[in-house]
């Protein structure tokens, strides 16, 4: 059975200027993350979002912004007795990560107000993407908020407040994928309910691991337990280790080992859920929902691989890039599944949808 072809997509520069945003989005996470494993994050304490582009170009202005470090918690607790130029390596990482910001809220914003000048963009459409560039400026200041909570009375930044400036970063980068999907018109996929509720618990399971993950970074949890598949010595740690912090619940996000075991049992249950969602995939053949969720399940498991051989080597540098890089890839392909097995509003060039077991 096939469809007639659609027309060619008017919104061709619209979507390259998208999935520019979302590579450079991709890009920021894995420059946050290297500030967050170089311990640079905290290097520069100040927020000045226009004059804070550019760095100290002086002898001057460098003494002035290691000295500024010099008053905060991290420099009397860790860095006691660091040089200027040990300063400056993990100033360039933290400035690097705020200019990178910088540069895509104009990338963002510039192309978007052409957009909107040229014409020819729905009501739905700029909604959305409206929507994306309040979520961006929201980013901002989240990150700020994050940086704050380290330079009084802590030595790092609340893993609370990590774990959300991450989770956002990669809502906004979520919603712009899904965007760029639906900016193309595909036929509509006849599955059953059961596979579009297994794509969307795989999604909403992904976001959850992510936020796992980002906790196991702002608590150092991946430098502790470096044993697997054991961990404290037992599959399954005692009830005694995993819960004795009161109230209970602040053992999800403060308790080291507890917030590792969450890791780790979460990406069990992903890595069993796209199995699952795979073979029912393959099963009904699918068509491109099939291959999709091949590939979901191929990037799960390289992830879950990535994260044993990191954990293993507590937590190299090159391994936890390479494990935050694939879990961009899993997000990606988690969004793009939901997409293509989502409901599409019907055009004159979509004459009917694809029955489960053809192409689409």
């Amino acid at each position: 059975m096939t469809t007639n072809s659609v027309p060619t997509n008017p919104h061709r520069a619209v979507r390259w200027w998208l999935i520019s945003v979302a590579a450079l989005i991709a890009l920021m996470v894995l420059v946050g993350g290297a500030t967050r494993l170089t311990e640079s994050g905290l290097s520069i304490v100040e927020w000045k979002p226009v004059t804070g582009s550019v760095p100290p170009l002086s002898e001057a202005q460098w003494t002035e912004a290691f000295e500024a470090y010099k008053k905060i918690p991290q420099y009397r607790e860790l860095n006691a007795g660091m040089s200027l130029s040990e300063f400056k390596e993990i100033f360039w990482w933290e400035w690097s990560h705020r200019l990178l910001g910088r540069f895509i809220g104009v990338a963002y914003l510039l192309p978007f107000l052409f957009f909107l000048w040229r014409g020819g963009l729905s009501r739905d459409l700029k909604r959305r993407l409206w929507l994306l560039f309040a979520l961006g400026g929201l980013q901002g200041a989240v990150g700020w908020w994050m940086v704050a909570s380290g330079l009084t009375e802590r030595v790092e930044v609340s893993q609370y407040r990590l774990a959300t400036h991450l989770l956002l970063a990669l809502l906004i980068f979520a919603g712009i994928v899904w965007t760029v999907r639906r900016l193309k018109e595909r036929p509509q996929i006849a599955a059953s309910a059961r596979l579009r509720f297994t794509s969307a618990l795989l999604l909403v399971v992904t976001f959850v691991q992510i936020y796992f993950g980002a906790l196991v970074a702002g608590l150092r949890a991946g430098r502790a337990y470096n044993t697997w598949p054991q961990i404290d010595g037992a599959f399954i740690p005692s009830a005694e280790r995993l819960w004795f912090e009161t109230p209970w619940w602040r053992n999800m996000f403060d308790n080291v080992l507890t917030v590792q075991f969450e890791h780790r049992m979460t990406a069990y249950a992903l890595f069993v859920l796209a199995l699952l969602h795979a073979i029912d995939a393959v099963r009904l053949r699918a068509g491109s929902a099939a291959g999709g969720a091949l590939w979901l399940l191929a990037a799960v498991s390289v992830q879950a691989v990535l994260g044993i051989l990191t954990l293993l080597n507590q937590v190299p540098i090159d391994l936890a890039l390479s494990h935050q890089t694939v879990a961009i890839a899993v997000l990606t392909l988690a969004v793009t599944q939901v997409e293509r097995l989502a409901s599409r509003r019907q055009t004159h060039a979509q004459r009917r949808a694809v029955p489960v077991g053809q192409a689409g």
